[in-house]
């Protein structure tokens, strides 16, 4: 059986070389290693996640005691010196000397052997020393780059757009843990119960203030492993996406496009807001999600979800027409960095197109809209390039349509402002973006 160390080793040195997504290489290694206990699991998440949100930070620190950049380290001896400074910086209940010797460890079964003696050297110097912060000006994007592990391109970004203190609060809430959030489905049960039966499962669930049919969870664990997720009774979401459903403004009976679906949280929400009437065709461009569409509407009992192979940027007369449109369109994800902390160290130059690719996925699919039609754009991102830029474009270009106040109960970032940004310091939502638009009769 492979350690806890082992297994966090092996999922954060395929992310470090392979790019792989956090979230998909936890739920891998644990499957590969499920004999591993509750504790050493919450270990291995931990280790993983914690690493991966303080990145730059801990690079910092090595760097200070290494005789060659951190760009000529193998990845295997990279990642280890990683988790070891994590450990000893940041797990108060690990031992330095065991994160030290643990360390070493591993680097002798994992293609660093030789480099034993330099991962004991460095790790104990971290030990000695604590954490270390640059002794440069405290508000500079350098600065606040390693304390907070984001590029600076992403500290000068949000400042720009929300100003620095909206900026430090973002960096600062990507952090954290997020709050694990679910969507209860009314087609089966109902809030009072689903605490209950959650509660037979050693799982404490409370309700979102003001939200319908919306409970935080604690003490979870894997929630996909728990008898009410395989049941139906739930699925995960935050309340972010939530809102969005509830600005979509679903009746009774209505046709739904959503145009992005994959993995489908939201077609769920909207077919359960509409109690299993009317329908809505989910779309999506890999039949692999298609598939999981499919697959996820069925535990939940629903059968008002069509679930399509289609592109969403490419307009297809056979799709007919819609009362609703969703458009929760591809982005780069900067309002999620705390659930995927691996976001935050993209290029700024690797999420440069898609505000064309977002613009031509809502253009398309305000075709299918019928005159008095709602259509809802939406994005994961605190991007201004990806947010109020697409949909300004948007409507300059479209003016059978017109933005419309929504949610009017919610704070918006700017004061009377046409569209919604969330934050998570603000909010206590996953960081999201929503504009409504109407075409007019």
């Amino acid at each position: 059986m492979k350690s806890a160390r082992q297994t966090a080793f092996e999922a954060l040195l395929k992310i470090h070389k392979d790019g792989a997504y956090s979230n998909l290489a936890v739920d891998s290694v644990l499957k590969d290693n499920d004999s591993l206990d509750e504790r050493d699991k919450a270990f291995v998440t931990n280790v993983i996640y914690g690493t991966l949100d303080r990145l730059m930070l801990i690079d910092y620190n090595l760097s200070l005691y290494l005789n060659q950049p951190l760009k000529k380290l193998k990845p295997e001896l990279h990642t280890i010196l990683r988790m070891g400074a994590y450990q000893i910086l940041f797990m108060d209940k690990v031992p330095s000397h065991a994160a030290v010797s643990e360390s070493v460890a591993l680097a002798k079964v994992n293609k660093s052997a030789f480099a034993a003696s330099v991962v004991n050297a460095v790790l104990r110097r971290v030990a000695e020393n604590g954490l270390r912060y640059p002794d440069i000006d405290e508000k500079s994007p350098k600065y606040l780059s390693i304390k907070y592990s984001c590029p600076e391109w992403l500290i000068e970004l949000w400042t720009e757009a929300y100003g620095f203190d909206n900026a430090l609060a973002l960096a600062e809430k990507a952090m954290e843990a997020p709050p694990v959030t679910v969507r209860v489905n009314n087609l089966k049960t109902n809030s009072e119960d689903l605490i209950w039966k959650l509660a037979e499962e050693g799982v404490i669930a409370e309700r979102v203030p003001d939200m319908e049919d919306a409970l935080y969870l604690k003490n979870t664990g894997a929630v996909d492993s728990l008898s009410a997720y395989k049941e139906g009774l739930f699925h995960a979401q935050d309340i972010a996406s939530q809102l969005c459903c509830r600005a979509l403004a679903p009746v009774v009976g209505d046709m739904i496009f959503d145009m992005c679906s994959a993995p489908g949280g939201k077609a769920f929400t909207i077919a359960e807001i509409m109690g299993n009437t009317g329908t809505v065709k989910a779309f999506d461009i890999y039949q692999s999600r298609v598939d999981l569409i499919r697959k996820g509407a069925e535990t939940l009992g629903i059968t008002s979800i069509i679930s399509t192979l289609s592109d969403a940027a490419v307009y297809n007369e056979n799709f007919g027409t819609a009362d609703r449109i969703l458009c929760d369109v591809p982005c780069s994800g900067l309002g999620i960095i705390r659930r995927k902390p691996e976001i935050r160290y993209k290029n700024a130059l690797d999420i440069s197109g898609i505000p064309e690719i977002q613009y031509s996925i809502v253009n398309n699919a305000s075709r299918y809209l019928k005159s008095g039609g709602r259509l809802v754009y939406s994005t994961c991102t605190l991007n201004p390039a990806e947010n109020e830029e697409v949909c300004d474009r948007f409507l300059a270009n479209h003016p059978e349509f017109e933005a419309v106040p929504f949610l009017p109960e919610i704070k918006r970032h700017k004061p009377g402002y046409k569209y919604l940004t969330l934050m998570p310091h603000i909010h206590s939502t996953d960081g999201f973006f929503i504009a409504v638009f109407e075409k007019k009769l």
